[in-house]
């Protein structure tokens, strides 16, 4: 089983890429890119998760959007959830700039055989994508009380963010269960574009473990926002793909 992480540009700009996959008993990142063409994209996922490889994809985008105005369910209940940590997720809708490129990416996955698990069996083997959001997997895997802040703000500020990212993940990652072994000895950027780059390739790592979370444990440690109404019961799979859904790790 091998996991792919894709921090999908929405609109312009590039896509941070990750892929993990075991080494003996615990997970090893053997991919870690970036690009602003989708078909390359696209093309690496076709490279290390071929038809036959059992994978899951891990998209942080809105990769289901059926409301033609307003907020998605699942963008709604992660403020519910989430805004005390300063982690709601930005909404969506039809008319959104980004839709058709986003829920676009999701159907071209589809294609691939990569069906949506929100919900899942765990452990189960097949080609999985899932939408995810790498603000609150970082809150519950590294017990922060609010979001790290290293996407906006002034370049000093957001290098901050990012070296204290990368150390928690290089920190946290290792003792997880399933345990994810990583050398981040990359150094921090001193200018905006380089510190972008870093940004897109460390939010996919998170999207790739998120995705192996999900696989590992299921809903035993996971929220899945969507359905009618938030609730710690799963919905069945119909409700979540009726109204978008997004995979949150708990503490």
């Amino acid at each position: 089983m091998r996991f792919l992480g894709v921090d999908l540009a929405w609109q312009g700009g590039a896509s941070g890429y990750c892929c993990l996959q075991w080494q003996g008993q615990d997970l090893a990142l053997v991919a870690r890119d970036r690009s602003r063409d989708t078909d390359e994209l696209l093309a690496w996922i076709d490279r290390d998760a071929p038809s036959t490889q059992v994978a899951m994809v891990a998209v942080d985008a809105p990769l289901i959007i059926p409301n033609s105005r307003g907020m998605r369910t699942c963008d709604r209940q992660s403020h519910q959830v989430l805004g005390r940590y300063h982690a709601g997720c930005y909404p969506a809708n039809q008319q959104s700039p980004f839709a058709s490129h986003t829920t676009g990416f999701s159907a071209a996955l589809s294609q691939r055989g990569f069906h949506h698990a929100p919900t899942i069996v765990p452990q189960e083997q097949g080609r999985f994508q899932i939408e995810v959001f790498p603000h609150a997997t970082a809150i519950a895997l590294f017990q922060l009380d609010q979001i790290i802040k290293y996407k906006k703000g002034r370049l000093a500020e957001r290098a901050k963010g990012l070296a204290k990212l990368r150390d928690l993940m290089a920190t946290h990652l290792p003792h997880c269960e399933p345990p994810l072994a990583l050398e981040l000895t990359t150094e921090i950027p001193t200018n905006g574009r380089d510190l972008k780059a870093l940004e897109d390739q460390l939010d996919a790592v998170l999207c790739a473990y998120t995705a192996a979370y999900w696989w590992y444990w299921g809903r035993d440690r996971h929220w899945v926002l969507g359905g009618e109404s938030f609730s710690p019961k799963p919905a069945a799979t119909d409700a979540y793909l009726k109204t978008g859904y997004i995979v949150v790790p708990r503490a």
